[in-house]
């Protein structure tokens, strides 16, 4: 991994624990999941721009989304 690469996924997991406790007080599903995604996603990505894509993606996802 590049220092990139893990101050990325360090910044990207940070919201995503911001979006889980967010939406696990407003019981908002789809905040509560993307969530959980911007903290797992990280160890799956290994491409720089492919992890700024995702994760731009999935914190656009509950502006758009709504259940």
């Amino acid at each position: 991994m590049d220092t990139t690469d893990l101050i990325l996924g360090l910044i990207f997991s940070s919201i995503g624990v911001g979006y889980f406790i967010y939406g696990r007080k407003q019981s908002n599903i789809v905040m509560r999941y993307c969530g959980i995604a911007l903290v797992l996603y990280p160890y799956l990505v290994t491409d720089t721009l492919a992890l700024v894509a995702v994760g731009v993606g999935l914190m656009l996802v509950p502006r758009f989304v709504e259940i």
